[in-house]
């Protein structure tokens, strides 16, 4: 992302109020934003404009939000935020198994949503140390942000990718949902064990073929710990 450049945030709502309110409060902050009503509109900007990050409505006149992540997953890293009316956990879930990396219920404040939505960007643009960890075929170069499983590079979302260094640079120590939801998430998902149980499935699923080593271990009630 060039930095002399506002970062561009895809903004898909069918709602003219809600895509005009976004638009001042992401100006405000810094932002430049893209906006779409549908989900095909918000596909066809992204794969167009190659935005710095998403913002995407739950419900839209011709799918989900949920779909949109699905599909903006199969060839992009940026993070994606669901805004939605919905609160519900199952939805909340939904959202985050798709791709996801956060979600916020309407009504919203506009801060913290900003917030979060930097948080977010944060997290894609930090680079860590020069380390790349080995494991049975696994290798993860903190400093590239790739991985590769058997010599072939794995597709993660940048959640996925920070939850897997939050594990692989602890090998062989339990770490507690607590642990692992504030330091990824932050302290507001400090109880939100379900946000991290749909991310660990994501990640095994990726990580873990049918017939391959194990590298995530499971503490039943208490956390995960990347196997030494």
């Amino acid at each position: 992302m060039n930095s002399m450049a506002k970062p561009k945030v895809l903004v898909c709502d069918d709602e003219v109020q809600i895509l005009r309110a976004l638009r001042v409060i992401l100006r405000d902050a810094g932002f430049e934003s893209l906006p779409a009503s549908t989900a095909e509109e918000a596909l066809d900007v992204a794969a167009v404009q190659h935005p710095d990050a998403g913002i995407i409505d739950l419900v839209l006149p011709d799918g989900d939000g949920v779909e949109v992540c699905r599909r903006l997953r199969e060839w992009s890293d940026m993070p994606l935020i669901v805004l939605s009316a919905v609160g519900d956990e199952e939805a909340k879930v939904r959202a985050l198994a798709a791709g996801a990396d956060d979600y916020i219920t309407k009504p919203f404040g506009p801060r913290e949503l900003v917030a979060r939505l930097n948080a977010n960007l944060r997290r894609v643009r930090h680079e860590p140390e020069s380390t790349v960890i080995s494991s049975d075929g696994l290798e993860l170069d903190l400093a590239r942000r790739i991985v590769k499983l058997n010599g072939d590079e794995v597709h993660l979302t940048p959640t996925e990718f920070d939850l897997l260094r939050r594990l692989a640079t602890n090998r062989g120590r339990l770490l507690t949902h607590r642990d692992l939801l504030e330091s990824v998430w932050g302290p507001g998902y400090a109880e939100d064990t379900q946000v991290l149980r749909a991310h660990i499935a994501n990640l095994r699923r990726k990580i873990e073929p049918p017939e391959g080593p194990r590298f995530i271990r499971t503490d039943p009630g208490v956390g995960y710990r990347f196997v030494d």
